[in-house]
Order: C-alpha cells, then sequence, then structure tokens
C-alpha cells in the first residue's frame, strides 16, 4: 500500500457505448479493492450526479464530478487533487462513451457590440469536450475498457482495437469483458484481443443479480437502495472471482495535474447559513458544489420536507435541490409545516430551486397518473409528469439579475436531465432566471422563474464560466 503519499495513480473505466455495465463494474472494483485494504476514492466523468453517492457508499469516501465542458482546469485540478491527496488509488468511472462529448463552437464573453448572451462560432480547445477520455488525457489516466460482449466474439476485438487508435492522447491499459455467455465464448473473444496484443484484465457472465435497480432518471439512488452493501459486497466477490485485481492495479499511472496552486472552487456560498432540503424527494446536488461551499466557510444545515420539517430559521438562504418530487407530489402538498416554513423563509431571505426543487416552488405538479397537487405557489409556473418530454443536456446560463448565484451578467455553466414539462408558465421576458443556450450556443430562451426573493431553474449549476 501507499497510503499517506501523494498523488495516488488512478484508473478510468470507460466503455464503447452506453449499457455496457461500467457502473456496477466500477462499484465492484472499488468495494473489491476497500476489501483488500487500499483507501480508494472514486469519480465521476461527466454531470450525473447519482453515481457518485454510489462510489461513496462503496469506498466509504466522498467522490465527486469531473467535468471537462463544465468547469475549468483550475477546479478540475483541485478536485482530482484532493481525490488523489492520501488515497492509495483512484478508480474515475467514464460516462456514455468514451469518446462521447460535444462540440463548444461559442465563446462566452459579449460580442463587439457588447450584447450581452452574444455567442460567435469557433471550435472547441481540444480536451474540453465533456468526454471520459478529455479527463483520462488532463489526468494521465489509463483506460480499462468495458466492452460488453454478448452476440460478438473476436469482433469485440475490432472495437476495443478501434479504442485503442482513435485519440493517440490516450492509453488503453486492457478490457474487462462482460456478458459472457461461456467458457468457450470467453476464449474466443480472447483470442481476438491477443489478436491485437490488448490484455484482459477479466470476464463476467451473464447475471442479472448484478444489475442494480432504476427509475427514470437512471439508478434507483444509493438511500433508497435496499440492502445496498450487501448489494455491493456481491458485486465485489463477482470481480474478485473473474478479474486480476492485482494486473488492474499495476496498470494504474501516477495523477498528472498535482498542483501546489491555490484552491479552486465552483460556486461562492449563496449564504453563511445555508439550509439544503435532503430526503428521497431532494438529492441532486453536486457533490463538489455542497463541498465547496463548506471549504469557503460556509455551514450547511440539511432539512426534509417530507418530514415535514421547515428549513431552520437560522440560515440565511435556503436551496432546494433536484430530486424526484413528482413521486412524491401528494406528501409534499399536505407537508403544511413544510409550506408554512419555505413561505415566510421567503418573505426575508433568498429560496433558490434546481429542477425538482423548481418544480415544487411553482403553483402545481401533475404526477405521472393526472393528478394536480398544490405546490408551494412562490414562482409562477406549472410542470407536469404526465405529459412527459426527455430534457437533456448542458446550459450555458447567463444571470439576468443580481442574485444568490451571481450579479447580473453571470456566466454559469450547468446540465439539465428531466422528463417533466412546463405546462403554463409567466412571461419570463420579466421575470427570467437567465437567458440560456445549449453546448453548442444553440440560443434556448429564458430559463428559469425569479420573483421577489424566490429564484428557481430546471438546470443545475456546475460551474461559474471563467
Amino acid at each position: 500500500m501507499r497510503r499517506g503519499v501523494s498523488p495516488a495513480p488512478g484508473l478510468l473505466i470507460g466503455a464503447p457505448r452506453s449499457g455496457s455495465g461500467k457502473t456496477t463494474i466500477t462499484l465492484g472494483l472499488q468495494r473489491a479493492l476497500v476489501k483488500r485494504g487500499l483507501n480508494v476514492r472514486g469519480l465521476k466523468c461527466g454531470p450525473d450526479y447519482i453515481d457518485p453517492a454510489f462510489h461513496a457508499a462503496a469506498t466509504g469516501k466522498p467522490s465527486a464530478n469531473l467535468d471537462t465542458f463544465a468547469m475549468p482546469d483550475a477546479l478540475l485540478t483541485s478536485l482530482v487533487d484532493d481525490a488523489a491527496r492520501d488515497s492509495d488509488i483512484i478508480l474515475a468511472e467514464g460516462s456514455m462513451g468514451l469518446f462521447d462529448g460535444v462540440r463548444r463552437p461559442f465563446h462566452l464573453e459579449q460580442d463587439a457590440g457588447g450584447k450581452p448572451g452574444a455567442t460567435f462560432p469557433h471550435p472547441a480547445p481540444q480536451g474540453h469536450t465533456g468526454a471520459s477520455s478529455d479527463i483520462a488525457a488532463f489526468c494521465g489516466w489509463p483506460v480499462v475498457l468495458v466492452i460488453d460482449v454478448s452476440g460478438q466474439a473476436q469482433s469485440a476485438a475490432a472495437v476495443a482495437f478501434g479504442c485503442m487508435s482513435f485519440d493517440p492522447r490516450i492509453t488503453v491499459a486492457g478490457v474487462i469483458l462482460n456478458k459472457v455467455a461461456s467458457e468457450r465464448h470467453r476464449r474466443l473473444v480472447a483470442d481476438g484481443m491477443d489478436a491485437i496484443g490488448l490484455p484482459v484484465f477479466g470476464a463476467l457472465p451473464r447475471e442479472a443479480s448484478l444489475i442494480l435497480p432504476e427509475r427514470h432518471l437512471g439508478l434507483v439512488q444509493a438511500g433508497e437502495t435496499a440492502d445496498l452493501h450487501a448489494r455491493l459486497d456481491a458485486l465485489a466477490q463477482a470481480i474478485e472471482a473473474a478479474v486480476d485485481l492485482d494486473a488492474l492495479v499495476a496498470a494504474a499511472s501516477t495523477t498528472r495535474p498535482a498542483s501546489t496552486s491555490s484552491l479552486h472552487y465552483a460556486l461562492p456560498p449563496p449564504g453563511q447559513r445555508i439550509a439544503i432540503a435532503r430526503d428521497a424527494a431532494f438529492s441532486f446536488v453536486y457533490a463538489h458544489v455542497e463541498a465547496g461551499w463548506a471549504a469557503q466557510g460556509a455551514t450547511l444545515s440539511f432539512f426534509s420536507p417530507l418530514a415535514d420539517e421547515p428549513p431552520p430559521q437560522d440560515c440565511d438562504v435556503c436551496w432546494l435541490p433536484g430530486g424526484y418530487p413528482e413521486l412524491h407530489a401528494g406528501r409534499l402538498a399536505s407537508c403544511e409545516h413544510f409550506r408554512a416554513g419555505i413561505r415566510a423563509f421567503a418573505e426575508t431571505r433568498p429560496v433558490h430551486g434546481e429542477c425538482g426543487g423548481y418544480m415544487v416552488l411553482g403553483d402545481a405538479l401533475e404526477d405521472a397518473d393526472g393528478t394536480n397537487h398544490r405546490m408551494l405557489g412562490l414562482l409562477p409556473v406549472t410542470t407536469s409528469f404526465a405529459k412527459r418530454k426527455l430534457n437533456l443536456g448542458y446550459r450555458v446560463a447567463r444571470l439576468g439579475a443580481d442574485g444568490i448565484l451571481g450579479p447580473h451578467g453571470t456566466v454559469l455553466v450547468g446540465h439539465e436531465f428531466h422528463y417533466a414539462s412546463m405546462t403554463s408558465a409567466a412571461p419570463m421576458e420579466t421575470q427570467a432566471f437567465a437567458h440560456s443556450t445549449d453546448a453548442e450556443g444553440n440560443d434556448l430562451g429564458f430559463s428559469g422563474h425569479r420573483a421577489g426573493h424566490v429564484s428557481g431553474t430546471f438546470f443545475h449549476a456546475i460551474a461559474r464560466a471563467l
């Protein structure tokens, strides 16, 4: 072991496509190495806010997101340095396919005419597309490919060879085969990997019991997954039986961006004492954002709307994260202490909601069965989970007024992922929270609402743009 030596080596667990088994295999690897006595840190590439909580459960250590599109390099360096400090190994989980990212054909500053929010095209700097390969290159971590080999044999090696040669910035150290049908199947796939000189670290069979439960926004949250630690132990046992852990650990490389520069944080604290809703309806807040607020001296106080708790009255700002309020709308509508407490709080102090929190701040929420439930009535918007429409992607937002996330004109980079639709809203021209574009600079118009001390938006802020 190398505990106490910094920086720790790392690996990135990637895949050619989504649905290959990255999350379950990453969790199994993390837990298996913890059981060996290693101090393991997990990290998640991209804007997914669910997987880091599973990493934390598997390792007993905090996890965080790394995002080359949404985060400046200084923030990435701070987050990676923190994970590499006093740990033995980092196992970072990729998102989507290894090279899947976005173009960034716009500039975040004003144009020559000084118009706020104006954009003009130019190519994205290499390494800032949000792809997992960007993180591997930034950190110097070799990639371990997870390949779902169901329905193929030697042809899987052609896919792996493409991943090995596509981006000269990265190194593919080896492969873990997933959903292997038989010993004969494993040998055939391994023959193909031998032909391209790629080590096979292990092979896992098709096993439904190794799949974690999901719902419409991804995995059922770590805190809601029944027998989570038993499931993680079962994953670790499967990994120990199928993967050469010694070879995998030996393939890790020293984390590269170690820096002695000052710490960098994603967002300034919106207040000195922050009341944060935290339960099964409100849980989607980025770990790096909360950790950054605390590191900057803010006090975080948690309360549960589902337990009919109001925000603590000694706080000076209230934050309603995203989550699954659409699954608990009837219960939230009946929580009178919570409702009265939030409304009283909002008379004198800022309240901000992201995604699900934004929906609850509105007038009403229609659940999946078509039943309308009264919400807090603090923002002029109604939403529906019965009328579903997928909204997914990065958002670059310029604030329309001074607020707790910054002064007028501040640019935030965030991410939006929800199926709820807005069924009615007051005109945004006068009450908009921000003006936004997507990742490619396409104008999305006004975003979110503000009214008095209250604001809300469907996107989750990841960091301020520099």
